[in-house]
C-alpha cells in the first residue's frame, strides 16, 4: 500500500488577524506559532517565494534597581553543581534554562569600586559615561533593535512596572536612542495593550466588549482551514487574549492613570501589574510583532515600599545601606529584608522565563529562540559596588550553556558582546568597554 502523503496548508509567520473596533480603530491580533507555519525541521515558511526562514532570535533586556546583598544572591560554587541561594530560589524549577553569571566589572564608570546610581546605570545600559544628564550613547536593546527591526511591527518595546518619579531621566529610563533621547517604559497596562493591539477605546477595559469581537470574522475564516492541532492552538491563544483583557480590567481604577509627580508609591500592587506586562511581552514576541524589548521592573535608586512582602518600615533604597535607616542598628535586618525584595525580583523574572517556555514554536519553544538578560546597576548594594557584578541569562539553549554559575573575569561590555554576537547572531563586532568574548558561557 503506498504511503499516504498529507498536504498541510502553509501559513506565514507574518499573518495577523485584522478588524475594526466599534470606535472605528484598526485592530491587529497576532497569531501564535502554529504547526502550519513551520516545516518538519522547525523552520518557518516565508510570506513570499523566498523559501523557508530560520526561526528568529529575540532579545529581552530586563532590569531592576538598587543592587543586591551578595551573600544572599551569589552562589559560592561555580559550574553545574552550585547551590541555589535564597535570592535565586524562584529559578529552581528553571535551573536548566538559565546561566548565572558573576564577577563582571561595570568599567564605563569612573571607579569600579564605588560609584553612584546614575553613573552605574549609564554604564550598565549603554556602556558609556554619564554626562550628568544622560548616557553618551544608545542602550544595548536599541543597538540590537537596529539589527533586528526589519519586517517587525515594532522596532522595540519598552515596558515598565514601577511608576516611581524620583530622580532624573537616568533613574527612570533604561532604554536610550542616544544622548538626551530617553525611550520611557510604558507602565500602564491598558496603554501597552492599546499599543500592541492597535485599539484605542475604553469599551473592552470596562468589560462591555472584547478586542476579539473586531477580528471574529477573520479568525473564523482562518479556523475553517486549520488542522485540528492548530485550531486548538488558535482557540487557546484567543482565550489567553481574553484572559489578559480581564486581568487588566480587574486592576483598580488608579492603574489607568500615570502617577503624578511626588506620589507615595507604597500601595501599588506591582506583582499583579508585572505579570500582566510579562504576559503582553510574551504575546508580542510570540506573534512576531517585535524581536526586542526592555523590561524595567523597578527604577534605578528606587524609593518604594513593599507591602505585599510585609516590608514597609523603610524604603527599598534604605534597605540597601547599612546606615541605620533600615530596621536594626547595623542594618543587618535591613539586609535580610533586601534579600526578600531581591527574591521577589527574581520571582518575576522566573515568571517571564516560564511563560516563554510554555509557548511552542517550531521544533522547540519561544524561550529556545529568546535571550532574556537580567541585570542590576550595582553588585553589593551597600557600597554601590560596580565590580563583581551579576547577571542571569536565560533561553537560546542552542548557543548558551545552561544550568551553571560562572564567575568571569571581564567587563559588562565583554558579556554583551558575547551574547549579541555569539548567541543572538547580531554581529555587533565591537561594543564600548568590550575587549574579548567570554566563551565560557557558551554551549
Amino acid at each position: 500500500m503506498p504511503n499516504l502523503i498529507v498536504r498541510r496548508r502553509r501559513l506565514s509567520r507574518r499573518l495577523f488577524l485584522k478588524g475594526v473596533s466599534a470606535a472605528q480603530s484598526a485592530v491587529t491580533v497576532g497569531l501564535p506559532p502554529l504547526v502550519s507555519m513551520f516545516n518538519s525541521h522547525g523552520t518557518a515558511y516565508a510570506a513570499g517565494p523566498r523559501g523557508p526562514e530560520p526561526v528568529e532570535k529575540r532579545f529581552i533586556f530586563w532590569f531592576n534597581g538598587n543592587g543586591i546583598p551578595e551573600r544572599y544572591w551569589i552562589p559560592d560554587e561555580t559550574g553545574s553543581g552550585y547551590a541555589m541561594t535564597p535570592c535565586l530560589s524562584p529559578l529552581a524549577a528553571l535551573r536548566n534554562d538559565v546561566h548565572v553569571v558573576s564577577g563582571l566589572d561595570n568599567s564605563a564608570i569612573v571607579n569600579t569600586a564605588f560609584d553612584g546610581h546614575g553613573t552605574a546605570m549609564s554604564a550598565l545600559c549603554t556602556l558609556t559615561r554619564f554626562s550628568g544628564r544622560s548616557p553618551g550613547g544608545p542602550s544595548l536593546d536599541q543597538l540590537v533593535a537596529a539589527k533586528f527591526s526589519a519586517n517587525q511591527r515594532f522596532r522595540s518595546l519598552q515596558i515598565g512596572v514601577s511608576q516611581e518619579c524620583f530622580g532624573g531621566a537616568i533613574q527612570k529610563n533604561m532604554s536610550w536612542a542616544g544622548p538626551d533621547r530617553a525611550l520611557p517604559p510604558e507602565e500602564i497596562p491598558h496603554r501597552l495593550f492599546d499599543r500592541v493591539f492597535g485599539a484605542k477605546e475604553e469599551g473592552w477595559v470596562k468589560r462591555k466588549r472584547s478586542i476579539l469581537d473586531a477580528v471574529r470574522q477573520d479568525s473564523e475564516l482562518l479556523r475553517q482551514n486549520l488542522p485540528k492541532e492548530d485550531a486548538l492552538r488558535l482557540d487557546e491563544h484567543l482565550s489567553s487574549v481574553r484572559d489578559l483583557e480581564r486581568a487588566i480590567a480587574s486592576l483598580p481604577p488608579e492603574y489607568r492613570d500615570a502617577a503624578p509627580p511626588g506620589e507615595d508609591f507604597d500601595m501599588k500592587d506591582w506583582p499583579r501589574v508585572a505579570k500582566v506586562q510579562s504576559d503582553m511581552l510574551a504575546y508580542a514576541l510570540a506573534t512576531r510583532q517585535t524581536r526586542v524589548a526592555s523590561y524595567m521592573l523597578t527604577k534605578c535608586q528606587g524609593l518604594a515600599r513593599f507591602p505585599w512582602l510585609g516590608h514597609t518600615a523603610a524604603r527599598h533604597h534604605d534597605y540597601t545601606h547599612k546606615d541605620g535607616k533600615a530596621p536594626g542598628a547595623t542594618g543587618a535586618e535591613g539586609q535580610r529584608i533586601l534579600r526578600d525584595i531581591c527574591r521577589w525580583h527574581v520571582e518575576e523574572f522566573a515568571y517571564l522565563v516560564g511563560k516563554l517556555k510554555s509557548i511552542p514554536e517550531g521544533a522547540g519553544t519561544l524561550l529556545d529562540n529568546t535571550l532574556a538578560l537580567f541585570v542590576h546597576e550595582h553588585a553589593e548594594a551597600n557600597i554601590h559596588k560596580a565590580s563583581g557584578m551579576i547577571a542571569i541569562a536565560a533561553g537560546c539553549k542552542d548557543r548558551l550553556a545552561h544550568g551553571r554559575h560562572t564567575r568571569l573575569e571581564g567587563t559588562v561590555g565583554d558579556l554583551y558582546l558575547t551574547l549579541t554576537d555569539r548567541v543572538l547572531g547580531a554581529d555587533m563586532g565591537s561594543l564600548p568597554t568590550a575587549s574579548k568574548q567570554l566563551t565560557g558561557i557558551l554551549s
